[in-house]
């Protein structure tokens, strides 16, 4: 009976987990270095997703966009919308796009969690990058 009570609450919380929201805020990794780059928070607006930088690890909190384009040239990062208009659609969020402040290119984007990590997919046509952002402390 313990081990069948285990079971089934082992199941549940993967079930949970599975269909978590991604809404929070979560710490990102410089792809060429591997250090801490800034935490993202992702917040739902209007039954939209988006992420804002809330805190740069590697730079002054004052640093702009220089390479950024349209109305976002010239601001600074922290407070920038880096993910915008994403829509859940089961498991995944996307239909929207992610904007990379270093290069100043913007992807589209899909997103999803995965044993309690957040999947971030920037696409360029067929070509496309996969980072894993955690959870910030």
């Amino acid at each position: 009976m313990k081990t069948l009570i285990t079971a089934v609450s082992a199941l549940l919380l993967s079930t949970q987990l599975a269909f978590a929201d991604v809404v929070g805020r979560w710490t990102t990794i410089d792809d060429e270095t591997g250090q801490k780059k800034s935490v993202v928070e992702i917040y739902e607006q209007g039954g939209k997703y988006y992420g804002k930088v809330v805190d740069l690890l590697m730079k002054p909190d004052d640093t702009v966009c220089e390479a950024c384009p349209g109305p976002n040239k010239g601001k600074k990062i922290v407070g920038m919308n880096v993910i915008t208009d994403m829509v859940k659609k089961g498991n995944v969020y996307e239909g929207g796009q992610i904007l990379d402040p270093a290069k100043g290119k913007v992807y589209d984007c899909k997103m999803w969690e995965e044993n309690g990590n957040l999947k971030v997919r920037g696409y360029l046509g067929f070509f496309y990058r996969t980072q894993t952002w955690y959870p910030a402390k």
